[in-house]
């Protein structure tokens, strides 16, 4: 196993990697919605889903790879109300469409509006 880490995305706060490549495989931690050069969280929910994208995407560019190699998301939602705007940011990023896990939860860490983790694999 390879842990992965770059300056370009959130830091881990807490004991885990911001990725781990394995076998061939990527896996990237949740990333919530925290811009890695300011600590600041955007508001709303498009801001919001637009920087986890980024800080997804950061960590495959941290492991020699893009979105265009990712297989399978899991996005976490605050509130499923958002779904549609949350999906028109997310497909900017996930061009290639890759199977996806998307679920409403009771809470997300510091009160953000959502939290996208992705599993790719390197060609």
């Amino acid at each position: 196993m390879k842990a992965i880490a770059t300056t370009k995305a959130p830091a881990a706060i807490g004991p885990y990697s911001q990725g781990i490549e394995v076998n061939g495989f990527v896996f990237s931690s949740g990333q919530i919605p925290v811009n890695p050069e300011t600590g600041e969280i955007p508001e709303g929910i498009e801001a919001q889903a637009r920087q986890s994208c980024v800080n997804v995407g950061e960590i495959l560019k941290a492991a020699g790879i893009g979105y265009e190699q990712v297989i399978k998301t899991t996005c976490f939602l605050a509130d499923m109300a958002d779904f549609g705007v949350f999906n028109q940011v997310y497909e900017e990023f996930f061009v290639s469409r890759p199977a996806r896990s998307c679920v409403a939860v009771k809470e997300l860490p510091k009160g953000v509006l959502c939290e996208v983790e992705a599993v790719a694999v390197k060609n």
